[in-house]
C-alpha cells in the first residue's frame, strides 16, 4: 500500500498514455479528434510557464546571499551539461557506426513531408545563422519576453534581473518577498493544472499515436530502432550511472523513485518547455537544493538536450550515408560530434523546435535543400524518446551539479 500511495501518480500517468497509445493505434489518424483535449493541458501548461521560469529564477538567485555561489553554480552547470551532452553524442556515434541507418531507406518515402517543411526552411533562410543565434540569445522588445518561443531569452533577462536583486542589497527586501512569493504560487498552480493531466497527457499521446503510425513503418523504422536502443541504454544505463555519482547507491534509489512522472511527462507531451513544472517538483525530492533546481531545470530545458544531440548524430550519419559521404574518419567523427552538440544547444524547448537546429547541419554539411525534410521525417518518429532524454537528463544533471556545488552527496 505504501508503494502504490508513493507511485500512485506516476502510475496514473503511466496508465493515461498506455491507454492513449491503445486508443491511438486503434482508432490510427481518426485519433486526431481526441488532441483537443490533449492541447487544452499543453495550453495550460504553457500559460503558466512564462511566470513560473521568470518567478523560480530570480527568486532562486536573489535569495542567493553569496554571489560566489552563483557564480560556481553556473560554472558546474557549464561542465555538467557540455560533458554529458558530448558523452550522449560519442555513444550515438558508436551506435550509427556499428548499426548503418540508411539502409533501406527511399528518397521517395519523404515526399509527402516536403511541403509542410519547405515553409518553415524558407523563412530561416531569409535570415542568416549569426542573426538567428543573437535571436536565440536576445530580444528587442519587452514584450517578447512573455512568448514561450523565447525562453531562453526570458531565463538569461531572470539570470540577470536576479543577480541585480542582489546587487541592490536589502533595499530590494521587499522584491525578494515578492519573487519568492511568486514562485510558490505558480507551483501551487502547476498542482492544480496537474490534476487534469491524465486526460489531457492521454488524449494528446492518442493523437500522436495515430497519427505517426504509417509514418514509422516508412522505411525509417532502421533509423528509429537505433535511437531507441541507444536512448535505452542511455536511459537506464547513463542516468543511473550519473545518479550514482551524485549521490552513491541511495542516489540512483533518490533518483528512480522520482524520475517516472517526469519523464511520463515527457514521452507523453514531447515538450521539454511544457515538462519544467514537473521537473521542478521532483528534482527537489532528488535531495537537490531549491537554488540549484530552480537554475538548472528552466536553464538545462532550452540549452541542454542530450536526446536532441543523440538525434542530431543519427540525422548527421543518416544524411551523410545518403549522400555517400565518408562517416568513418577520425574526421568526420569529430566533426558530427561538435556539430550534433550545436545542434542540442540551439533547439527550441517547444514541439517541432529543431528546424533551426536541422538548418545549422545543412549549413555545416552544406547538404542540400532536400535533406530538410529527410531530417524533419526522423525528427518525427525519435520525438518522444529525444524529449524524455532531454527532460529528465535535466534532472540527473541537477543533482550531479548539487553534489559538486555542495560538496557532499545528494541525499
Amino acid at each position: 500500500m505504501k508503494l502504490l500511495k508513493a507511485y500512485r501518480s506516476s502510475i496514473i500517468l503511466l496508465g493515461s498514455i498506455i491507454m492513449g497509445g491503445i486508443i491511438g493505434s486503434v482508432m490510427g489518424p481518426k485519433a486526431v479528434v481526441l488532441q483537443p483535449l490533449g492541447d487544452l493541458f499543453l495550453n495550460l501548461m504553457f500559460t503558466i510557464i512564462v511566470p513560473l521560469v521568470f518567478f523560480s529564477v530570480t527568486s532562486a538567485i536573489s535569495n542567493m546571499s553569496n554571489i560566489k555561489r552563483l557564480g560556481k553554480i553556473m560554472l558546474s552547470i557549464f561542465l555538467v551539461f557540455t560533458i554529458t551532452a558530448l558523452i550522449a553524442a560519442v555513444i550515438s556515434v558508436i551506435g550509427a557506426l556499428v548499426i548503418n541507418p540508411t539502409k533501406g531507406v527511399e528518397i521517395s518515402t519523404i515526399k509527402t513531408l516536403i511541403d509542410q517543411s519547405i515553409g518553415e526552411a524558407e523563412q530561416i533562410k531569409q535570415k542568416g545563422l549569426l542573426e538567428h543565434l543573437v535571436n536565440t540569445f536576445t530580444v528587442n522588445d519587452f514584450m517578447a519576453l512573455a512568448s514561450k518561443r523565447n525562453m531562453l531569452q526570458l531565463i538569461i533577462f531572470s539570470i540577470i534581473f536576479g543577480i541585480s536583486t542582489v546587487m541592490a542589497g536589502d533595499k530590494a527586501r521587499p522584491l525578494i518577498n515578492f519573487l519568492e512569493a511568486g514562485s510558490k504560487v505558480m507551483m501551487n498552480m502547476v498542482k492544480i493544472v496537474m490534476y487534469y493531466a491524465p486526460i489531457g497527457l492521454g488524449a494528446y499521446f492518442a493523437s500522436i499515436i495515430g497519427q505517426l503510425g504509417s509514418q514509422i513503418l516508412q522505411g525509417y523504422i532502421r533509423a528509429f530502432i537505433l535511437y531507441l536502443v541507444l536512448s535505452l541504454i542511455y536511459y537506464f544505463g547513463f542516468f543511473t550511472i550519473y545518479a550514482f555519482i551524485a549521490g552513491g547507491k541511495s542516489g540512483i534509489k533518490i533518483f528512480w523513485k522520482n524520475a517516472i512522472s517526469p519523464s511520463v511527462t515527457a514521452l507523453a507531451t514531447c515538450s521539454s518547455a511544457a515538462c519544467i513544472p514537473s521537473n521542478l517538483e521532483y528534482t527537489k525530492k532528488m535531495g537537490v537544493t531549491d537554488d540549484i533546481a530552480e537554475t538548472v531545470v528552466p536553464l538545462g530545458a532550452n540549452i541542454h538536450k542530450d536526446g536532441s544531440v543523440m538525434g542530431g548524430v543519427i540525422k548527421i550519419t543518416f544524411l551523410m550515408g545518403l549522400f555517400g559521404q565518408d562517416i568513418m574518419s577520425f574526421k568526420a567523427i569529430l566533426g558530427i560530434v561538435l556539430a550534433s552538440y550545436l545542434v542540442g544547444a540551439v533547439m527550441g524547448a517547444i514541439p517541432g523546435g529543431g528546424m533551426i537546429g536541422e538548418m545549422l547541419i545543412i549549413s555545416v554539411y552544406g547538404f542540400p535543400p532536400e535533406a530538410l525534410p529527410i531530417m524533419a521525417v526522423i525528427s518525427t518518429i525519435i520525438d518522444a524518446p529525444a524529449t524524455v532524454l532531454n527532460s529528465v537528463g535535466n534532472t540527473v544533471c541537477a543533482m550531479m551539479i548539487t553534489r559538486v556545488v555542495e560538496r557532499k552527496k545528494v541525499s
